[in-house]
């Protein structure tokens, strides 16, 4: 089911009033949850009580996107604020996060915050000796980046995917899946890591939110979620609810069960009015049969079409945000790092170049202005406001679709629209060429 094209902004101006500084903020991230996968955006199948919640008491993006149509570059995408082509990221398990690239934990944990990161990493090994999960051990050496190396000083994190359920074993069994949490070098996480695997990485966070309030420090918690990734597995009481897709739809149910407990652990602390949540997915649902939804929209994870690309995003900042706000404007994770930076008053130096932009006068505005750029494994598109151009494969031909009327892409423009589609498409020329150039950099450096 396709939500209208809404464009509600009800937020304070930025102009007007502008936003107080978070004391705190927590940034979720689903792993293949798509566009149509939450019922504040259409799903009537599934039941996100906490989600829609969140939706109703804050902003809910009708056109978010991840930086990429896979998992990797939309990750290193969020602590960045660039496109992660320009330092290596090409693709999920390739490259990894540089020693030397500016993330958003470094800058605030240099000003007193408490960093916490929580989940799937996915941006570089965590062990170099113990061969485990996708690149772990010395056959990926050269691509050990952990997260306690770029700023986070709590940490409980897996290289890459586990099963939602008893995460440390294969689906089924009592034989070890591969892959551990880890909460430093060469430290393993042993106990508490049965059943629901949302629940176990959120009995993490909890803590970590109770010791940073107590000590009076304003924090940070990153916070990966596995789910709804494959293997898809729900414990019986989250798909007892369900009979069609009940894996699925009881593991979607599981993350919001944990959004919840983290809103609820927010309001006891009594941090929440300052806190900025913002939850979101890194793509769209599972290309191969998945069960996940679209909600109607073209394609699926890996592609460039809104399938792939568009995803759910809410953010909740009681302080800031006007309950029940929505906006049509074009966002993209690149957008997270330079909309906190701009809250926190933090200035980066001009020659970074960063691919997102500070939405808060966008959305009091509703436009965007500048493009975003997607490339991924030989796809491309370029977003500009309501237009997209897209080239879905190396050989194929350049499409044009004006979204605010063909959500589903399905009338292609480029032909009537010429001039336009030759205009976007030097704009993505231009884009990519920077992308290349950081590339070259960081090898010659």
């Amino acid at each position: 089911m396709l939500l209208p094209a809404l464009c509600i902004v009800a937020m304070q101006s930025p102009q007007a009033a502008p936003a107080p500084h978070p004391r705190g903020i927590v940034l979720v991230m689903a792993d293949d949850l798509g566009w149509g996968d939450l019922g504040c955006y259409g799903e009537d199948a599934v039941r996100t009580p906490h989600l829609d919640a969140m939706a109703s008491n804050g902003l809910l993006f009708e056109r978010s996107y991840a930086a990429a149509p896979v998992c990797s570059p939309t990750r290193g995408s969020v602590l960045t604020g660039r496109h992660p082509s320009r330092y290596g990221i090409r693709g999920a398990n390739s490259g990894h996060l540089p020693a030397d690239e500016l993330v958003l934990p470094e800058l605030l944990a240099e000003r007193g915050w408490a960093t916490g990161f929580f989940g799937k990493w996915h941006l570089g090994t965590l062990t170099t000796e113990l061969v485990e999960s996708n690149r772990g051990g010395p056959r990926g050496a050269a691509h050990y980046s952990p997260p306690w190396e770029h700023g986070f000083e709590r940490v409980f994190a897996t290289e890459a995917k586990v099963p939602t359920w008893d995460p440390m074993w294969k689906p089924g069994t009592q034989e070890a899946y591969g892959t551990h949490y880890w909460s430093g070098p060469g430290e393993l996480v042993e106990g508490n890591l049965a059943g629901d695997d949302s629940r176990v990485i959120v009995d993490r966070v909890l803590p970590f939110l109770r010791e940073s309030v107590a000590a009076g420090r304003p924090f940070l918690a990153v916070v990966w979620l596995h789910a709804p990734h494959e293997p898809v597995v729900a414990g019986p009481s989250q798909a007892a609810p369900y009979e069609e897709r009940a894996q699925y739809l009881g593991v979607v149910s599981a993350i919001d069960t944990e959004l919840g407990r983290i809103r609820a652990e927010l309001r006891a602390l009594g941090v929440a009015d300052d806190t900025l949540l913002w939850f979101t997915s890194d793509n769209g649902p599972e290309h191969r049969n998945g069960p996940g939804s679209t909600g109607g929209l073209r394609g699926r994870k890996r592609d460039l079409y809104e399938g792939g690309v568009r995803v759910p995003a809410l953010l909740e900042w009681p302080a800031a945000v006007e309950a029940g706000s929505r906006s049509a404007l074009p966002a993209v994770t690149s957008d997270v790092l330079p909309t906190l930076l701009a809250r926190l008053s933090i200035e980066t130096a001009p020659e970074l170049l960063l691919d997102g932009v500070d939405l808060w006068p966008r959305l009091a505005s509703g436009e965007r202005g500048a493009g975003i750029g997607f490339h991924s494994n030989n796809r491309a598109a370029w977003i500009q406001d309501e237009w997209k151009l897209v080239r879905p494969s190396a050989d194929a031909a350049w499409e044009l679709y004006q979204l605010t009327r063909d959500a589903a892409e399905s009338n292609d423009l480029a032909a009537s629209e010429r001039a336009r589609a030759q205009s976007m498409r030097a704009a993505w020329e231009a884009w990519r060429s920077s992308c290349r150039e950081s590339a070259a950099r960081l090898e010659r450096d």
